[in-house]
Order: C-alpha cells, then structure tokens, then sequence
C-alpha cells in the first residue's frame, strides 16, 4: 500500500480529534510483558494510534502558550517538530500491517525521535528568548504557567521516546543483540552497578574541571525476605543513570567548592544506600557539600532558577559540572514517570541528601501521563492569586505546592 501524505487542510481537524483521546498509560510490567511476547503487528496497531493521541494532546497545550513565548523562534522551532511528527505519524492510520509498511513505520518513528532529541535545550532558549525579550522581567503568574507546561511537555516528551525506543529496540535492524534486555527495560537491573557508572562519569567530569573528586561508598540493606544483595529490579537503566549523573554532579560540585575553601586535602566521601521495600525502593545520595537553605529547595525544581551561571553559547559544551538548570527537574520527571519521586533534604551548613524513589512492583509503576483537558486549558488563563498568608514566601510555597499537586492529577 502506498502511503499518501495528509493534506494540510485536515491536520488541524485531526489534531482535534486525537486530542479527545486520552493517553493509554502502560506499567513497566506491562511493557515488560509484551516485550517478552513481541508481535511486531500489534505494535504497530497500538503505536499509530497511541502515539498521535499523546502528541495530539500536548500539541493542544503548546498552542496555548502565551503569545510571546510561544513566538520566539526557538518555541515555533518546537511547534514545527511536533506538526510534522504528527502529519508523519496520522499518514499510518489505515495503513495495512503489510511487511513493507512496518518497515517503514519503524524508520518513521525513529526519525521522530531523532528530530525531537533538542527539544529540551531548544525550549530552554525559548524561554531564554522570552526573558530577554522583557529585559528579565518575568512576572509570577507567566513562571507559573511556564513551569506547569515544561513539566508536562518534557514528561510528554519522556513517555513519547518510551514508546518509540521499545518498538524500535524490538523490532529494528537489531532485535536480537539486547541480551537479556527487553528493549530499553533491563528485567534484573543491578542498580549499585548503575551506581558506579554515573559516578563514574560525574566524576570523569568533576575531575576534568576541579582536578579533584570525592570517592563514593555505597551501602545496600534488602528489607525482603529469600532475596539477596546486589539489589535488583525490572527498570529503565538509562532513565536511573539520568537521574544519578544529575544528582552526582550537583553532589560533587557542592562538595568540592565547599572543602576547597577549607583547603582539605581529602575530600569527604559521597555516601549512596540501596534499600528495597515492599512498596518503595530508595536510593539515598548523601553528601557533605554544606547544603542547601530551605529558601532555595523548592527553586532547585524550577526552570527558571540555577545556583550555577548561565553558560553561554559558545560555552555550552565546556561548562561539564553546570547547564541551563534543567538538571534537577527534568530528573525528577523521569522518576515521577513511573509514580516515583525524587527528594531533596537538606541541612544547611552540612550537607544534602537526594532520595530518589522507585517502585518495588513493576505492576504498579504505571506511566504518569499529562492529559489535555478543560483543567489543564484553564491553567494556562489562570491568574496568581493575592497571598492569603502574613508571610508572601509562605504563600508562595503553598502555591507551588498546589501547582505540583494540579500536575500529578490533571
């Protein structure tokens, strides 16, 4: 069968229509499953219709964007992906599972992901665009809605690439060189050895730009009865690594600056304990970097914050240990994705520790889904309301914290 391209006319109407669906959200046991028992076929069958649905609806909310943000060149150079990943897709509607077909399915979708890898850094200057644009004069409401949207387009973005890696994983010019991995999903992940690799790394960064680094200690306890250490579990390594390189080097920069001041000749250790529950696997980094005031935890998860200088241009790829500040909360989608969390407590003066949380049973590690809706459209006219507390900061937290509990449940 030959597939004709959809006629411009049509897309938005189909975008309107795909927009009424809500995502389907699978659980890692699920992926896992049909992983084990792959059918190319329905694959695709699912896929041509899951994966315009989940653009559809996070298109929806691209085009809500204030106007000013949504036409810097960086923000219309995203709107443009995510059309053409859509008219790409939607061609494959009433396609037939010939062989031909699926062949061309799988380069497709690739194509999408790769075209969609600078999403998050071509936002960020978007956003960048839109501060200079007002002289830096971003006022609360405008941060609000933008921190709301970037959360659910970037764990858009994170579900997207799932989808598209397990298919193309399975079914691609290499299906049978995974080992025992299921597409992207490793069913006994070892995490102390996902440990190492981001500290590995981290510190390969850490060393290149301080000279310096702290060692690391890690510790495992296994709460579960007939099951032994190394701690293992059915996970997405590469999403973990994400998480570790990011707290590793927030970790190592903190230590490092901190006992630099101190002239120390050795540094104090970075400490990681591996606990398995019943419910909850916790992977605690603990490090002695002098912590974090509790005015600035909550700003760490904002994109419109860093403790680091901005990197410019023409340094961005020199800066190893700093970036846009996207690190943090783009790390804690990934944990969220799975109804996990990432959480920071800190002791100011001390040091910092990163909990990351992970789901003990793969069943109930279900993807967390942004749906677009009358709730998520009504967000974005939504104006800051006047504090109702003696002290704005206090005001304020309550607001972030509502927004955070309005992003888990729309």
């Amino acid at each position: 069968m030959r597939l004709f391209p959809v006629r411009l006319s049509s897309i938005s109407k189909m975008l309107d229509c795909y927009s009424q669906y809500n995502p389907s959200p699978l659980s890692i046991k699920q992926f896992l499953d049909f992983g084990q028992n792959a059918c190319e076929k329905k694959s695709f069958i699912f896929l041509r219709k899951e994966l315009p649905v989940r653009l559809a609806n996070i298109m929806k909310e691209i085009a809500l964007l204030p106007d000013n943000l949504l036409n810097t060149r960086s923000v219309s150079q995203v709107s443009t992906w995510y059309m053409k990943s859509f008219e790409e897709v939607i061609e494959f509607e009433k396609a037939e599972p010939t062989h031909c077909n699926l062949q061309k399915f799988c380069s497709t979708i690739g194509q999408i992901r790769n075209r969609h890898s600078e999403v998050v850094q071509t936002m960020a200057q978007g956003v960048i665009e839109l501060k200079e644009a007002q002289d830096g004069n971003v006022d609360s409401a405008l941060e609000t809605s933008i921190q709301y949207f970037l959360d659910r387009l970037y764990m858009s973005r994170i579900s997207i690439r799932m989808l598209i890696n397990q298919h193309t994983l399975l079914f691609g010019k290499y299906p049978n060189e995974q080992g025992r991995h299921i597409g992207c999903l490793d069913p006994a992940c070892q995490l102390s050895s996902v440990v190492m690799d981001a500290y590995e790394n981290a510190r390969f960064l850490c060393d290149q730009y301080y000279l310096t680094s702290p060692e690391l200690q890690i510790k495992e306890y296994n709460q579960m009865e007939n099951e032994t250490l190394p701690i293992r579990t059915v996970y997405v390594p590469s999403h973990l690594y994400h998480m570790l390189f990011e707290l590793f080097k927030n970790s190592m920069r903190a230590v490092v600056e901190r006992h630099d001041q101190d002239k120390c000749d050795i540094l104090p250790p970075i400490e990681v304990m591996i606990v398995r529950g019943k419910e909850d696997i916790c992977v605690k980094i603990s490090d002695q970097g002098g912590g974090i005031p509790r005015s600035q935890t909550d700003q760490l998860f904002k994109y419109m914050y860093s403790t680091a200088p901005q990197p410019s241009k023409s340094d961005l790829h020199t800066v190893p240990l700093a970036g846009y500040g996207y690190g943090l909360p783009i790390s804690r989608l990934y944990a969220r994705y799975f109804h996990g969390d990432i959480v920071l407590l800190s002791c100011e003066g001390f040091g910092t520790d990163a909990i990351i949380y992970m789901k003990a049973l793969s069943d109930e590690a279900n993807e967390l889904l942004p749906i677009f809706n009358k709730t998520s459209s009504k967000f974005y006219r939504a104006t800051v309301p006047t504090g109702d507390w003696s002290n704005q900061k206090f005001s304020n937290r309550w607001r972030y914290l509502y927004s955070q509990f309005q992003t888990k449940n729309d």
